[in-house]
């Protein structure tokens, strides 16, 4: 009995090693060559100095001298081992001449290459060609079972045999994963490299192999790694229990890369639209850099819908992603009173340009257009928040900066906007943006500028746009280019700026701007129009004109500082000091009138005792940018910010400097007075602030105060409030609202941001968090979980949950109104979210808010997530919401490679209210 672990390398084949060796999984590590005719093994034992050495016959080498070099033209075999061996017995290697085996135990492997098996035992059988592994059986304990490791694929049986002749194999209760699936089968057959034949197998996503929590049997199947796995007759078994689901053959991809294939549909029934296949499909595996999706939906009584999904990315460059969704809608039956028809569609496009892929220039695309009914009406979507949004845009943009001195910036850009409760619908299609960087012509070569002249700074903006305003009933039809507006505008507005005392801080600015437009408007009175009663007839002229306008303003202020210290040398007060930071400043801005631009026209009276109306017009009105201001004006504007701090003990003893904390951010106040003005010369007083509360949490606030008062028309009159018997100022409007996030991730260091671009309902134009509710799309498979997220899913899985993670969310905003004496609180609402792990496997979540000047609560969805260990179970239920009320249930697999095995069901909220 010999025990060590043992390598060689081989230059030429023995008939020892043929066999053991033409496995060709093996692989070794180098050790002596042993003398060319003797093959020795050596005991590691220092007790043992036996040495073995067995005789292998050699030919006589016939030596024969000649005057030419002969070629052999016999080809040498090829080598049968190309890479080392290493074998390994913890407990002993023994060598069997009498039976010609070898026995390698306990903890014993073998490696060659890329391949390796480890086992208890490892038996070489040299005159049945054959290997053997298995475990070791001790005590009734079956422990060091086989494990066979090749490249990426690992199968840990109870035991094998292999044929080195013939290349076949059969191995025992065989485990292997490969994508996510474990397979346990019975009996393994191998009969090449590429095909394996099954018996009595089980398929499994389950991470708990001994005991799965379910799986798929079947008697017989045929087995092709990384491709394929087609079985016969196939049941799913439910904890150990066979269940009534079977199919007559079952087919399991197990290729690594992305394929194209066919996508179940979900079959249900609808009680306005009958019996329907949703979301059945195929996906194009087009090449590594972009797919398609195909889904359709069709509902019995002709309703269908359509929607194509494609991603695509080029790493280094760009990444984006299009969804374009149409369904055709049909509610009730032809004849009946309740039928109706309707067609809806959505477009959605994001383009994102990586920052390296080119530094002068960038091309983006966010775009969200579509019927304004759409998330209210769709029949594959129950996103409440999406149905929420009232507003939605788009915007694709290409921007090319030229590099030199000056430096020139070109945009030219596409944008949308759509109000989903008007209908109403503006484009800027296309509109282009260039601007030449600023250039200081009296700036000295080196150093600082300084002085009034030395600042002196001018550039160049131009901005062109095509405006065009439609309804959604027009949208991408022709006539929504009936009332397009064209339009140029170039500014050149020229600064400067400069310390007065060093302590003022002054500027002066002057612009000159020339607008273009390509149409125009000429107004007038026709006497003979509308029958001879007489009209305003407006005409809009075809051509190029242009109106030049220019202005000038300037400004002074400075920043005061005020701090009060609490103590006293030698002392340690908690508050320290409280620092007050003033900025004033006061502002002189002149508009001229531009009277030339405007023409006057005469309106007749039919009573001869009132005078003729004359009406004063300009060409421009109706142009994209308007007229300029025929009124001249001239005003000063007062602002006031202020910030208040304090310094106050740090928590942390070690710390040698107090921590400073905000009290008061941002007050500012400002109000104009208008110099030109006959009467109301003082503006409102504006008024904003912010008040930090604790992390996270800031108290904001705006509003207006009125020195005038109120007439008893309730309309502002030429005299001030507080001597019309009332306060100095009158305080017309104000709001305030706080949003406030928290959530045991903040106690955590290592937490993550999630990423917002990921959310359906923020790509939707809708907010990024779940206080209207959380997105469901029915189309997404949204059971099938990352790598990632199945770690951070396993990691606190336990009994019991010591750490119980939670968020809230809460929004809240009031509005008072009161500028014509109304004194209400105009709206008043708090919206707030919450999401619970009650324990390791149970979620449970709450979107739901109050308004407290309807006196109701407002949208309400409840949530609930149990985790099925390889199955997970959803329901959403929306109780409240108007129009939004509906529930959804689903149960599935959670892994993507089998996350078309589910069960989803839903209540379609009620369309006809």
């Amino acid at each position: 009995m010999l025990s060590n672990r043992s390598s060689l390398k081989l230059p030429k084949i023995y008939t020892f090693l043929l066999f053991f060796f033409s496995f060709g999984i093996f692989c070794g590590k180098a050790q002596d060559i042993p003398p060319k005719n003797d093959v020795v093994i050596e005991s590691t034992n220092n007790a043992d100095t036996t040495t073995v050495n067995i005789e292998v016959p050699v030919q006589p080498i016939n030596e024969v001298f000649a005057d030419t070099v002969k070629t052999d033209t016999i080809k040498p075999e090829k080598e049968l081992l190309e890479d080392v061996v290493d074998y390994y017995g913890e407990d002993y290697v023994y060598i069997d001449r009498k039976n010609n085996k070898v026995y390698m135990y306990n903890k014993a492997f073998i490696i060659y290459g890329d391949m390796r098996i480890d086992a208890g035992l490892i038996i070489l059988d040299l005159n049945k060609n054959e290997i053997s592994a298995k475990g070791i059986d001790s005590a009734g304990v079956y422990s060091q079972r086989p494990v066979f490791v090749q490249a990426s694929n690992t199968a840990e049986p109870d035991s094998l045999r292999f044929n080195t002749d013939t290349k076949k194999a059969i191995v025992y209760n065989t485990r292997t994963e490969q994508n996510g699936i474990q397979t346990i089968a019975e009996v393994t057959k191998k009969e090449n490299d590429s095909v394996y034949f099954l018996r009595n197998v089980k398929f499994t996503t389950s991470k708990n192999v001994e005991d799965p929590e379910y799986y798929f049997y079947t008697r017989k199947a045929k087995f092709v790694p990384k491709k394929k796995v087609v079985t016969g007759l196939t049941n799913m078994y439910i904890a150990d229990v066979p269940t009534p689901i079977g199919l007559p053959f079952a087919f399991f991809p197990l290729t690594e890369d992305r394929t194209s294939g066919f996508i179940l549909p979900t079959i249900g029934d609808n009680n306005n639209r009958g019996f329907f296949f949703q979301n059945g499909g195929y996906y194009f595996a087009i090449n590594d850099y972009l797919d398609l999706t195909v889904l359709g939906d069709y509902y019995t009584n002709g309703s269908y819908g359509l929607r194509g999904e494609s991603s695509y990315s080029l790493r280094y460059k760009f990444s984006g992603n299009v969804s374009v969704r149409y369904e055709n809608l049909i509610n009730s039956e032809r004849g009946f009173p309740d039928f109706s028809q309707s067609s809806v569609y959505n477009i959605r496009w994001t383009h994102t340009q990586d920052a390296k892929a080119n530094p002068t220039s960038r091309f983006s695309a966010s775009v969200n257009l579509g019927s304004s009914r759409y998330f209210r009406q769709s029949i594959n979507q129950t996103n409440n928040a999406s149905a929420l949004v009232n507003t939605l845009s788009s915007s694709v943009s290409y921007s090319k900066t030229f590099s030199g001195e000056p430096q020139v910036n070109l945009t030219v850009a596409g944008t949308h906007q759509q109000n989903t409760n008007t209908d109403e619908v503006n484009l800027s299609l296309p509109n282009v943006n260039a601007n030449v960087s600023r250039i200081f012509p009296f700036a000295p070569k080196t150093g600082v500028k300084k002085g009034i002249i030395q600042n002196i700074n001018f550039q160049y903006d131009m901005s062109a746009e095509n405006r065009i305003s439609t309804v959604d009933s027009l949208f991408f039809k022709s006539e929504m280019f009936d009332g397009a507006q064209i339009g140029a505008r170039h500014s050149i507005p020229v600064s400067t700026n400069f310390k007065i005392f060093d302590y003022l801080s002054a500027s002066m600015s002057t612009g000159i701007q020339e607008t273009w437009t390509l149409q125009t408007t000429r107004e007038y009175y026709d006497q003979s129009a509308e029958e001879g009663a007489g009209a305003v007839v407006r005409d809009t002229l075809q051509g190029f004109d242009r109106y030049l306008t220019y202005n000038f303003s300037t400004s002074l202020g400075t920043t005061l500082y005020g701090m009060y210290d609490f103590e006293d040398e030698g002392e340690d007060k908690k508050i320290k000091a409280i620092r007050h930071v003033m900025r004033p400043s006061i502002s002189y801005n002149i508009n001229p009138g531009f009277d030339q631009y405007y023409e006057d026209y005469t309106i007749p009276s039919a009573d001869p005792d009132v005078n003729d109306e004359v009406v004063a017009y300009s060409r421009f009105q109706n142009t994209l940018y308007g007229a300029p201001g025929r009124t001249f004006s001239s005003s000063i504007g007062f602002s006031l910010s202020n910030t208040l701090e304090a310094k106050v003990r740090d928590k942390d003893t070690t710390a040698t400097e107090p921590r400073k904390i905000v009290l008061l951010n941002n007050l500012n106040f400002s109000t104009a007075y208008n110099l030109s003005g006959d009467s109301l010369p003082i503006s409102p007083v504006r008024f904003t602030g912010s008040i930090p509360i604790i992390k996270k949490l800031d108290f904001n606030f705006n509003g207006s105060l009125d020195p005038y008062a109120l007439s008893n028309n309730n309309t502002r009159i030429d005299e001030f409030n507080i001597n019309n018997g009332g306060s100095l100022f009158r305080l017309t409007n104000a709001n305030i609202s706080f949003n406030y996030s928290f959530s045991s991730k903040d106690f955590e260091s290592d937490k993550k941001d999630d990423d917002i671009l990921d959310d359906e309902t923020f790509r939707n134009g809708g907010r990024p968090d779940d206080l209207f509710g959380d997105a469901t799309s029915l189309n997404d498979r949204s059971a099938a979980i990352t790598k990632d997220e199945e770690t951070d899913r396993e990691k606190n899985i336990d009994w019991y949950n010591f750490s119980v993670p939670w968020d809230l969310r809460v929004a809240y905003t009031m509005t008072y109104a009161n500028n014509q004496r109304q004194n209400e609180i105009s709206s008043q609402s708090i919206m707030f979210s919450s999401n619970l792990e009650l324990s390791p496997r149970w979620r449970v979540g709450i979107s739901s808010g109050y308004d407290f000047k309807n006196k109701g609560v407002t949208l309400t969805q409840l949530r609930f997530v149990r985790d099925l260990e390889s199955w997970e179970l959803r329901f959403n239920w929306t109780p409240i919401g108007s129009i939004n009320t509906n529930w959804y249930f689903f149960i599935g697999i959670r892994s993507s490679v089998l996350s078309d095995i589910k069960y989803d069901k839903r209540r379609e909220p009620d369309r006809s209210l």
